[in-house]
């Protein structure tokens, strides 16, 4: 007889960690199916990536009761200081001017996984079912039967409803044939961390430049982690560089205002391309994070656009466990994807628009771009909008999203 869920989650991850945490207090039996053993050492989600998070992730984790095992390990973005390279327009953002604490948090991916998993492989309705793979599944009008392998063999598994937070590789999306819309960048992202004869004092910097944005966030021990985004073409060059002759190249781009760049990390690429799901929800399957969407890098969205998901989509599950209704039901995955398309569509325009238009070097663009960040500096009304923006506060918002505990 096959094992029965509420829910079943395909993805151990940022994301789909998270949402197991989301509604675990609904009564309801919850799986994650997991590639890798669950240990933060080994998981590769949980690696050593620094990650953004805005201030709205923080109400949220706040609200799922996690926020105080994450906040010692993550550093407070005071500050955005954000330039043109080469040119006179600068824009800045301040936690005072918007009444919060930070405008974000920088993180490794390590700390948060422990944060998450730690109380998860203990929790009496959530089952832990890794290491397992999917192997396929099949829809009726009542369930979903997932066939998963493992070290013993295939085994039969049932839920209600199917999370995909599987990753930009989705098995579930692609099981279901759903379409990804996606173009290339033609650049892509070089990760590392390093440190600078200057404390970073809480300021995040984003300096755009002709090959695409150069951003340094503040880290703990006075570390900065660097997202350095260039043109396909030059990685190969970059990443064959020693790192002295590196960090000259990085000091070039960014300049000294945080005086002489040393002690670089290892550094890692990962090409860049914007997708969108054609479809985020099917009969009982809804999916969530980068197995729904995947943005440019530039002002640090990407995760934050994926505990969005998780918010809105426990609010809905949640309410349908009080209800006694069924969390798979058709009607409530479509209002799911209806509540997350406007968020996920403005991020996915603002990000592009911002990579494209910052990276094209006509000299009109040019000077209106610098022209609109000046004002921009100077009109408190309009710096708000766009921080709130940043800070995930705009729109319709769930309960963990206005720091409502779902339980």
């Amino acid at each position: 007889m096959a094992d029965s869920f509420d829910l079943l989650i395909v993805g151990g991850g940022m994301v789909g960690a998270s949402l197991a945490h989301a509604v675990s207090g609904q009564g309801l039996r919850i799986g994650v199916i997991e590639a890798w053993p669950f240990d933060s050492s080994a998981q590769p989600s949980f690696d050593d990536r620094v990650l953004a998070l805005s201030w709205g992730s923080r109400i949220i984790l706040q609200a799922m009761g996690v926020w105080d095992d994450i906040q010692v390990a993550a550093e407070p973005i005071l500050d955005i200081h954000i330039s043109d390279r080469g040119h006179f327009g600068f824009t800045r953002l301040n936690h005072l001017d918007e009444g919060v604490e930070a405008l974000g948090y920088v993180v490794t991916a390590r700390a948060l996984g422990q944060a998450l998993l730690q109380d998860l492989v203990n929790h009496d309705a959530i089952k832990m079912i890794c290491p397992a793979r999917l192997k396929s599944f099949a829809v009726s009008d009542r369930d979903v039967e997932v066939r998963i392998s493992q070290d013993d063999g295939e085994q039969v598994l049932s839920t209600r409803l199917l999370v995909a937070a599987d990753g930009g590789n989705s098995l579930v999306r692609q099981f279901l044939s759903i379409p990804l819309k996606e173009k290339s960048y033609g650049q892509t992202a070089i990760i590392a961390n390093l440190r600078a004869e200057q404390a970073h004092q809480g300021i995040a910097y984003e300096r755009f430049t002709n090959t695409g944005p150069l951003a340094l966030l503040p880290m703990r021990d006075d570390r900065l982690s660097m997202v350095w985004t260039a043109k396909d073409d030059q990685i190969a060059e970059l990443m064959a560089l020693r790192d002295e002759a590196f960090l000259l190249r990085l000091q070039d781009r960014f300049g000294h205002r945080l005086g002489r760049l040393y002690e670089l990390g290892k550094r890692v690429a990962y090409p860049l391309s914007l997708r969108q799901a054609v479809e985020q929800v099917s009969s009982r399957v809804a999916l969530i994070g980068n197995a729904a969407h995947a943005i440019h890098p530039v002002t640090g969205q990407g995760l934050n656009l994926g505990l969005r998901d998780v918010a809105v989509l426990a609010d809905l599950v949640s309410d349908a466990a009080q209800r006694g209704q069924d969390p798979g039901d058709i009607e409530l995955l479509k209002e799911y994807a209806n509540w997350r398309k406007k968020d996920q569509n403005s991020v996915a325009m603002i990000t592009d628009s911002l990579a494209r238009f910052f990276a094209n070097p006509f000299g009109p663009l040019r000077l209106v771009r610098n022209l609109g960040m000046v004002g921009l500096d100077v009109v408190p009304s309009m710096k708000h909008l766009v921080a709130r923006q940043f800070m995930g506060l705009n729109g319709r918002l769930p309960r963990l999203a206005r720091g409502i505990s779902l339980d």
